[in-house]
Parts: C-alpha cells; sequence; structure tokens
C-alpha cells in the first residue's frame, strides 16, 4: 500500500521525471555554488587592493619629513584617509633592491640619493580617492602623485556586475527547477489519484499524504547538492595551478579572519567547502521541501 512503498522505488517507476528533477537541481546548485565563489573571490579581491595604498605621494629632495608628517596629520584630520605611510630614502633603495634584485646590473645604477622618498595613502572608501589626490598635487614639494582609483573602481564595477547578473541567472534557474519540481511530482500525484481517494475516505491525515511526497522533493535536493558541491570540488581542484599563477603575488584573499576561524576564498580551505555545503544543502533542501509540498498543497486542497 501507499505507505509501505519504498521511496526509491517511487523515484525508479518515474525515471524521466526523475533524472529530469534531478538534473535541473543539480544545474542550479551547480551554478548557485560558482556564483557564491565569484562573488566571494569578487569581494576579496576588492578588499585587498582597498587595503593597499591607492595613492602615492612622491617628494622632492628638498622636502623635510616634518613637513611630510604635517601633510600625513593634515590628510588623517579629514576622516577620509585610513592610514599613511612614510617611505624613506633608505627604504625605497630597500624596496627597489627587493624587486630587482635577478638584474644586477639595474643595481649598479641606483643609490638612495636619486629615489624619492614617499607617502602612502590609502582612504576610508574609494570615493574620496579623487578629493585626496586633488589636496596632495597641490602642496609644495610634491613632485608626483600616482594614482590608482581607476583600478579599485574598475574592481568595484565588476564586481557589482557579477553579482547582478549572477542573482538574475541564478534566480531563473531557481524558479525553472521549482516549477519542473512542480510538474513532476503533480503528474505523480495525479497517477495515484485513486489511492489518494481511498485514504481519504479511510480518514488519512493531509500530512500523511504528503509525506512521501516532500521526502522525493527532499531527496532531490540532497542529492543535487552533493553531486553539485563534488563538481565544484573537482573543477576548483583542477583549476587551482591556474589560479595560482594568475594570484600570483596577490596572497590569501580573506573573507573572514578572527580568532581561529579563517575563510580565505584563495588559497582554497576545507572549511570553506564545508560552508559551501552547508549552503548548497539548505538551498536545495529549501527548493525541494517548498515545491513538494506548494505541488502536494494544490493537488489536496482541489
Amino acid at each position: 500500500m501507499y505507505s509501505n512503498v519504498s521511496i526509491w522505488l517511487r523515484l525508479r517507476r518515474t525515471p524521466y521525471q526523475t533524472v529530469a528533477s534531478l538534473f535541473m537541481m543539480f544545474i542550479t546548485l551547480f551554478v548557485l555554488g560558482l556564483f557564491l565563489l565569484l562573488v566571494g573571490s569578487t569581494t576579496a579581491l576588492v578588499g585587498y587592493f582597498e587595503s593597499k595604498p591607492q595613492l602615492t605621494v612622491f617628494f622632492a629632495n628638498d622636502k623635510d619629513k616634518a613637513s611630510i608628517d604635517q601633510l600625513s596629520e593634515k590628510l588623517k584630520s579629514t576622516g577620509k584617509v585610513l592610514s599613511t605611510k612614510y617611505v624613506s630614502k633608505e627604504e625605497a633603495l630597500s624596496i627597489y633592491r627587493e624587486q630587482n634584485k635577478d638584474d644586477p646590473l639595474l643595481l649598479e645604477m641606483v643609490t638612495a640619493d636619486i629615489l624619492p622618498a614617499s607617502l602612502d595613502v590609502s582612504a576610508t572608501s574609494p570615493k574620496f580617492l579623487n578629493e585626496i589626490y586633488q589636496t596632495v598635487r597641490t602642496e609644495a614639494g610634491v613632485e608626483d602623485v600616482v594614482f590608482q582609483k581607476e583600478v579599485v573602481d574598475t574592481l568595484i564595477n565588476w564586481a557589482s556586475t557579477v553579482r547582478k547578473v549572477g542573482f538574475l541567472f541564478v534566480s531563473f534557474l531557481i524558479l525553472s527547477t521549482f516549477f519542473i519540481l512542480l510538474t513532476s511530482i503533480s503528474m505523480k500525484i495525479a497517477n495515484k489519484k485513486d489511492e489518494i481517494e481511498i485514504l481519504k475516505l479511510v480518514g488519512a491525515t493531509n500530512w500523511y499524504i504528503k509525506k512521501p511526497f516532500i521526502k522525493e522533493g527532499v531527496i532531490y535536493g540532497l542529492s543535487g547538492a552533493t553531486f553539485a558541491w563534488i563538481f565544484i570540488f573537482c573543477l576548483v581542484l583542477y583549476l587551482e595551478p591556474y589560479m595560482d599563477s594568475f594570484l600570483k603575488g596577490i596572497g590569501n584573499l580573506n573573507l573572514l579572519s578572527s580568532g581561529s576561524l579563517k575563510l580565505s576564498v584563495w588559497p582554497l580551505n576545507f572549511p570553506l567547502f564545508l560552508l559551501l555545503y552547508l549552503l548548497l544543502l539548505l538551498s536545495g533542501l529549501g527548493i525541494g521541501f517548498i515545491g513538494s509540498l506548494f505541488a502536494s498543497n494544490r493537488y489536496l486542497n482541489d
């Protein structure tokens, strides 16, 4: 009878509907997982560049340290500057030597006297960079200002576009999966119309009738999330060498670093993948549960 039929037997009896529902669930959660990783990566990448000096002020040789400190305090007093760092001629030479350590000829030609002192400036927000730039460029003794606003703005715009397009695409896939699941389970309920009518006559509750179909939707969600996570994990492992090369010199892209909990998009770590699996699992179970519940409610309320 109805309650004794294995859920796996129910799935095998309608293979095409089962495969279609499972495939759409897998595709939706696979794209959702990639979207979450991409959003996390772009967010961490923007955060990385925002944390770096976005503006470097180079000074003439006659600009003394006291005047540079005054300029630093002036910038900080605006509330728009997160931090400043003074780089002396000697420190500039050390940085130059480190960057060109593989070219001895370049090292022989440069001394600390010909390198300018500089001030690295980080803004509290990229929107203040242009204002800070206009302030420092008119200061006496400033020879040049390297302005990286374009880089940060490009990253922010790119991240915003990724979020908007990805959100719309994932929303479309979720709706498609929901309606395919709704159609599949509705057809299965219709095929058991006579059996359900008998159950109603003998006093079976609505929940007793709905339960097998809800279990089926939950299985779709669980299976889809698991397969999607495995495919994403394998894909990331395959792309790992390419990501290493692409992000060379950038270092860790941390999403969260608090106490003993450290989550970084790159290099990828297992806690991040566990969190991703949890999100995919909750999404899959939610879609499966709501879709099957809606389908069963729709039929039983007719």
